[in-house]
């Protein structure tokens, strides 16, 4: 896949619906999110999803994409997220994707890490 199509891809994540995250998240995906309960099955990343708002906006940057062998792809990034009623959302995020078959792609493991406040002596 190409890394504009990557990105597309990882974008439709943010802000798609349930039923399109559903389609994209491998029944075998593991996900680390910052809320309770911080490890994820892929099933309870759905549901989650299926109960939240989605982004209506998000911006990436501090781009990556790694090929470690044919048909699988990891990613990591820098997420800006918005959405109507509630204030921004800023993660470090990483997201493995393999290839089923040919342009068929599944999410297979997904972190998300706010940033980590440093504090000084």
């Amino acid at each position: 896949m190409e890394d504009n199509r990557i990105w597309a891809f990882e974008e439709s994540l943010w802000t798609g619906d349930a039923s399109h995250y559903r389609e994209l998240v491998d029944d075998e995906c593991v996900m680390v999110l910052p809320e309770q309960p911080f490890v994820l099955s892929a099933s309870q990343a759905i549901e989650a999803v299926a109960d939240t708002p989605r982004w209506s906006k998000v911006t990436f940057s501090e781009q990556q994409v790694m090929r470690p062998q044919e048909g699988l792809i990891t990613i990591a990034y820098k997420a800006e997220a918005t959405r109507e009623g509630a204030t921004g959302y800023v993660a470090y995020c990483t997201t493995t994707m393999r290839r089923l078959e040919h342009d068929v792609w599944r999410v297979v493991q997904h972190q998300q890490t706010p940033p980590l406040a440093v504090g000084g002596a």
